[in-house]
């Protein structure tokens, strides 16, 4: 663990009582913040969508392996998806079956969990379009298939949604939603609410005009639609519309907050996940970049990017929405995860969100308005003073603002933002937040972006690098209602995958080096490690098996935007790749290479 000197105060105090009875004590009450009912049902022993429920806590009641038996953790199994990109999926189990799919061409396996050895029960190959790998932006990653009622359900590279028959593979139904010679291509996991599959679309480097959309579970037809850009008739904003703070009121912000016609090429998309909240009745999702990158080409708050929505999940309306960054400077996306909890705040219990967002901040607002109850750091940050709690606004540092044709040295964070789409979990027991995130700056220059459909649209160049302290990623446990950090384990590259807890007492997450680790939920120390046979940048399940075992499973395979130097095989001298992460991950290559393997361990 590394003490940040901004930190060191309160972390001091934090470590020194860790050996104590009054902090085992604490930490065994009841925390401040914990999951909302609908998050705390009995553990099936399945994990059926990437976020574990509909909360997003990536938590499992699970408690067979412990703090005190994750060192005996051995390999139980494996598999090779026989695809050597970058694998950012989460394995799914229901009942005797586990499910993953690949990386472009987005093969989908089912595993027999009932025969030694899991073997393959059935495959199924949509075979997307090939042209779908030139337009994607960071990599050909999928981020997981979603099972509900009989059903599996997922996105392909080319922005399909495929529908699929859980028992034997047969297709139930494929429909197409994007163009990929538009530059749309879909890489997120669908959410489920009731009836209705919830999914979105990519392409915000492309220039692409981003949309959620909810299709009917059984046939695949679109029930509504609605956009992050433009008039409030396509947003989907109305009369119940009724946004907490001042400058997200007024009519047709989505269009006047532009210049003329810039929002129908403004990007906005929607890729992260996407939480619910059954007894609100709201889903929550977030809103990704502008385009083009650089600022200059498009005054004004560009709304409804970088912004966070609840919408009724029957009819898509808007109930209210909060924009992270007005007018994103440096490609800080708002798709990062919407973690639903509740938390005793100021005397009184409140629905309340968390969300950490890319400009270094941990948000805590309350998921009945969209009132930012606090936003604390958790990244060095020089761009910006923090948020103004009256306004609702983020207070910019005119210093770093990245002018046309200047080169703007040490932006922290840098353009993937303190943390990227690698998505949080949340303890039951301990009421922490486990947050795998960067620890990077860059340097900026911003240049003048031509439209042209189906090409980059992106206006600046990029050149990353590490930040305070030289490593380049950290896994840290957050206090929610506190607004600080409790500990953090430092790792040499971004931690780029998800994590998991469990009711063990334990955290599990990944590094591109290609460990897989389990650290003390409640300590950060790491208790066990096994090396895998690439970089991990996948969401780590657990699942108890067939003969009544608790397993835990990783994909390992390296690549996504922070590992496209080894997945897409780039030159280590051109720090301009791969929008500028090259620079930042030019020794990659020595410690890891491509890969594709399922890896599931349980105790002898």
């Amino acid at each position: 663990m590394r003490l940040s000197l901004c930190r060191c105060c309160y972390l001091a105090a934090v470590l020194a009582l860790s050996s104590s009875s009054s902090f085992s004590q604490q930490q065994d009450a009841r925390p401040a913040v914990t999951a909302p009912p609908f998050a705390i049902a009995p553990d099936d022993a399945n994990w059926t969508m990437p976020t574990k429920d509909t909360a997003a806590t990536r938590y499992s009641g699970l408690s067979e392996i412990t703090t005190d038996n994750v060192k005996d953790l051995r390999v139980a199994f494996t598999f090779s998806t026989g695809v050597n990109k970058g694998h950012e999926g989460a394995p799914l189990v229901v009942g005797g079956s586990m499910f993953i799919i690949s990386p472009y061409p987005n093969i989908v396996y089912a595993l027999d969990l009932t025969r030694p050895g899991a073997p393959l029960k059935w495959q199924y190959n949509p075979k997307p379009d090939a042209s779908s790998q030139g337009v994607a932006c960071c990599d050909v990653v999928n981020r997981g298939p979603t099972y509900s009622d009989g059903r599996l359900f997922f996105t392909t590279l080319d922005a399909h949604v495929v529908a699929l028959d859980a028992e034997t593979g047969r297709e139930a139904w494929n429909v197409k939603l994007g163009e990929i010679n538009r530059g749309e291509t879909m890489t997120m996991a669908p959410l489920v609410v009731k009836d209705k599959v919830i999914v979105g679309i990519s392409g915000g480097e492309y220039g692409v005009r981003g949309w959620i959309q909810a299709l009917d579970a059984a046939d695949g037809k679109s029930l509504w639609k609605a956009y992050s850009t433009g008039p409030d008739r396509d947003v989907k904003i109305g009369a119940e519309f009724k946004p907490f703070y001042e400058q997200d009121r007024g009519q047709d912000l989505g269009v006047a907050t532009w210049p003329p016609n810039a929002w129908e090429i403004g990007g906005g998309t929607v890729w992260g996940f996407t939480t619910y909240d059954p007894e609100l009745d709201l889903i929550f999702h977030g809103t990704a970049n502008p385009g083009p990158w650089n600022p200059n080409q498009r005054p004004g708050d560009n709304k409804w990017t970088n912004t966070v929505f609840a919408r009724d999940p029957d009819t898509g309306e808007a109930r209210w929405a909060y924009q992270w960054n007005p007018h994103d400077l440096h490609d800080w996306d708002g798709i990062n995860e919407n973690i639903l909890v509740d938390v005793e705040w100021q005397g009184k219990t409140r629905k309340a969100l968390v969300h950490p967002d890319r400009n270094g901040l941990v948000y805590l607002l309350d998921r009945t308005t969209g009132e930012v109850l606090s936003a604390n750091f958790y990244h060095p940050v020089n761009t910006h003073q923090g948020v103004d709690l009256k306004t609702g606004r983020i207070k910019i540092n005119a210093g770093k603002y990245p002018h046309e044709n200047e080169v703007i040295r040490d932006v922290c964070p840098t353009a993937p933002g303190a943390k990227d789409w690698s998505p949080s979990s949340f303890s039951h027991q301990t009421g922490l937040l486990y947050i795998p995130h960067n620890n990077l700056c860059m340097d900026w220059e911003s240049t003048e972006a031509n439209y042209i459909a189906g090409t980059p649209y992106v206006g600046a160049e990029v050149r990353m690098h590490a930040g305070p302290g030289g490593h380049r990623g950290e896994l840290s446990a957050w206090d929610v209602v506190a607004g600080k950090e409790v500990w953090t384990i430092k790792e040499r590259f971004p931690v780029w995958g998800g994590t998991l807890a469990t009711a063990g007492g334990l955290i599990f997450y990944g590094n591109m080096e290609g460990w897989f680790k389990a650290a003390d939920a409640r300590t950060g120390e790491v208790l066990w490690q096994f090396k895998t046979s690439s970089g991990i940048i996948g969401q780590p399940t657990t699942y108890r098996g067939p003969d009544g075992k608790q397993y835990v499973a990783i994909l390992s395979g390296v690549g996504g935007w922070a590992g496209s130097i080894v997945s897409g095989d780039l030159d280590p001298r051109d720090g301009t790749a791969a929008l500028g992460f090259v620079n930042a991950m030019a020794d990659l290559k020595d410690v890891t290479t491509k890969g594709g393997t399922l890896y599931a361990f349980a105790l002898p």
